[in-house]
């Protein structure tokens, strides 16, 4: 595990593609997953290119299959003969006791899954990092905001001091 995290930072493979970050605003992440994506040869050269979105995106498990719902990947242009549909929904790889887990989160637990990064890893493969979550309250995102000004001004203080 440690290995890879080193060779990532190295790795000329390793590349954030999209990342969601009004997601840790929105909700409360409990967990995470990294999941693979089913994609086409052109959605993987754009992706190459960088062009994607996953802000409005969300995943869910249907029929025992966990599928990415209204990710954008750009078209690429030099596909004419075979262009991918931007918006379609898109088949995400996990294990059978993985998808049991986030099945039993959504459905009785009242949970969200949310993507929150989309990256190649260190051997080239598209990666999703999923978030289990649960919505936040107006005031919830008031107080993270309020926490995260104090800490702010917090170290600004002690750097002062020190």
């Amino acid at each position: 595990m440690w290995r890879i995290m080193v060779q990532g930072k190295s790795d000329p493979n390793y590349k954030v593609i999209a990342e969601n970050r009004r997601a840790r605003r929105e909700y409360a992440i409990e967990d995470d997953l990294e999941v693979g994506i089913i994609l086409e040869g052109s959605e993987v050269k754009s992706l190459r290119e960088g062009g994607s979105n996953i802000a409005e995106s969300y995943a869910f498990v249907d029929g025992g299959e966990l599928w990415l719902v209204n990710g954008y990947i750009a078209p690429y242009k030099q596909a004419k003969t075979f262009m991918h549909e931007e918006r379609r929904r898109r088949k995400l790889l996990a294990s059978k006791r993985e998808l049991a887990k986030l099945w039993n989160a959504t459905k009785r637990e009242g949970m969200t899954l949310v993507p929150l990064v989309m990256y190649f890893n260190h051997r080239g493969l598209v990666k999703l990092k999923i978030g289990v979550a649960k919505g936040k309250k107006l005031a919830d995102k008031r107080a993270t905001d309020a926490k995260r000004d104090w800490n702010r001004q917090k170290s600004r203080l002690l750097k002062q001091q020190g």
